[in-house]
């Protein structure tokens, strides 16, 4: 299983499942994180905490615990 915290700067990947429960995942899909949805890596923090992606068109920060929970594939 491939997450989004282990995605590198640059590459695009898909969102295929949401892991987490209650109101962590709602506040993940109320970001637009969606099965299904296009998301771009801008950068990592030099401790990996947090990831800048880019989502439905505009710029989002994760931290490394969220975006562990977003299953992506390329």
């Amino acid at each position: 299983m491939t997450t989004l915290k282990d995605i590198r700067p640059g590459a695009t990947v898909m969102v295929v499942k949401l892991h987490g429960e209650g109101a962590v995942k709602r506040r993940i899909m109320d970001m637009g994180i969606t099965k299904g949805v296009q998301v771009y890596v801008r950068k990592v923090a030099p401790l990996g905490d947090p990831v800048e992606v880019q989502v439905r068109g505009y710029e989002l920060s994760l931290r490394k615990a969220d975006a562990e929970m977003i299953e992506v594939s390329a």
